[in-house]
Parts: structure tokens; C-alpha cells; sequence
């Protein structure tokens, strides 16, 4: 009895302390309406206003609408949570000094990285079972590759929170708000995320070579033809290395 209140100073292990981390911060997600608004709402609409508009417009594509649409809005729904709302977040937690405080706990700020990893590939599995469930719904029949899904995932999630780490690093929080909205609503028009690269013409050539349209194609590769996009992967792995070279050298922590 005389040990059941003695202290034991000292930190938890590293991989308890990165769970809770993941946790806090995906509660933290769910809860911002903005951020649910990014994460499920916007993706939801543009599958659905996709699959009925193409189908009232008479548009063909090589597959039916919805297993065209479905990857796409999946590869989406990864940008949204990695790139757009990551960056936001964080641009307000340095300017309200919470990355400062957490950076001098004793969570390391390598497990504060990790938690934040963790935390987006957990909300980006919910973002698939709700999409994925109105996929169904609209009649997606997918033929999925689960290693090249899987890939794609979390190699396009390296890449966008790289990228959203680094403009969150450098801006003020408004121009990280400005700049992470802008570069997402300008992707999702023209990146190829939504719908394939040829789909663009000659301008396909390019934007297959953005993050977004390269991990719009390996998601389409994955879920309807069953194959891994390597090269396409390649280019997420590029695009991760820069986004984190990038980011090392300027994240500032206050």
C-alpha cells in the first residue's frame, strides 16, 4: 500500500505517445466543420454531381462513370485531408504557438510529425468507407489492386502533407488559408485528380506529372484496371522527397 501513490516521473513510450497524438489530432479534424467540409462533403458532391451529370449530358468514357469518378474522388479526398487541411491546421496551431508548446514536451518533434501522419491516414480511412459507401450506392463495381491502393495512398499522402507542412512553414496562417484553398480548388479543376490526364488533350502530359494528377491515375490503376501505377508512384515519391527536403530547410516552429 505504501508504493500505490509513489510518483513515476518519466515519459511514455514514443509509440503511446504518437498514438495519442493521432488520436487528439484526428478528433481535432472531425470537429472543425471546414475541415469535415474539405474531408467528406466537397468529395461526396463532386462524386455525385459527376456520375448524374455525366449520365444526364450523355458523356462515355472507357468505364462506367462511377468506377471513372469514384478513384478520382478518392485521390481527392487524399488531397483535401493531406494538403489542404493539413496546412491550415497547422499554419493557425504556429500562430497561436501550440506547435511552440508541443515542441517542448516530451513528445519529440518527430512524434509530433508522426501523429500528424497517422492522424490524416486515419481520417482518410473514414473519408473511403463513407465515399466508397455512396459509390456503392451509385452502382461502383471496382476491380481493386489492395497493394497498389494501398501504395497510392500512403505515397500520396506523404507527398501532399510534405507540400502542406512546407507553404504552412513559410506563410502567415491567413496566406496559408489562402494559398492551401487556391491551390486545391485549382487542382481539383485542372490537376487531373477528379478525372483522368488524357482527359486533358496535350495538357494531360503535364499535369500527370503534378502530385494531383499523378495520384489521380494511380488511383484509377488500382481500383479499375488492378495494376500498380509505378511510375506514377515514382512521381509521388519525387514529389514527397522535394515537399520534405523543402520542408526541413524552412518549417519554422513559431
Amino acid at each position: 500500500m505504501s508504493d500505490t501513490f509513489t510518483p513515476r516521473p518519466g515519459a511514455a513510450p514514443l509509440s503511446r505517445m504518437v498514438a495519442a497524438q493521432a488520436l487528439m489530432e484526428s478528433r481535432l479534424m472531425v470537429r472543425n466543420g471546414e475541415q469535415l467540409l474539405l474531408a467528406v462533403v466537397i468529395p461526396v458532391i463532386v462524386l455525385v454531381a459527376g456520375v448524374k451529370g455525366t449520365k444526364a449530358l450523355d458523356i462515355q468514357f472507357q468505364h462506367a462513370s462511377v468506377d471513372v469518378f469514384t478513384p478520382g474522388v478518392l485521390a481527392l479526398a487524399v488531397m483535401s485531408t493531406a494538403f489542404t487541411s493539413l496546412a491550415i491546421t497547422t499554419g493557425f496551431e504556429r500562430r497561436y504557438g501550440v506547435i511552440k508548446r508541443l515542441g517542448s514536451s516530451p513528445l519529440p518533434r518527430s512524434g509530433l510529425l508522426a501523429g500528424k501522419v497517422c492522424s490524416l491516414l486515419l481520417v482518410e480511412l473514414a473519408q473511403m468507407v463513407v465515399i466508397g459507401s455512396v459509390a456503392l450506392a451509385l452502382g461502383w463495381d471496382p476491380d481493386p489492386s489492395l497493394v497498389a491502393t494501398f501504395l497510392t495512398v500512403v505515397l500520396g499522402t506523404a507527398a501532399f502533407a510534405s507540400l502542406g507542412l512546407f507553404v504552412a512553414g513559410v506563410l502567415r496562417a491567413e496566406a496559408t488559408l489562402a494559398a492551401a484553398n487556391l491551390v486545391y480548388l485549382l487542382l481539383m479543376a485542372g490537376g487531373a485528380v477528379v478525372v483522368p490526364s488524357v482527359a486533358y488533350g496535350a495538357f494531360g502530359d503535364l499535369v500527370r506529372w503534378l502530385p494531383s494528377g499523378a495520384l489521380g491515375d494511380a488511383m484509377r490503376d488500382a481500383l479499375i484496371r488492378d495494376t500498380i501505377a509505378w511510375t506514377d508512384l515514382l512521381v509521388l515519391l519525387a514529389w514527397a522527397v522535394l515537399g520534405t527536403f523543402l520542408t526541413a530547410r524552412t518549417f519554422r516552429w513559431e
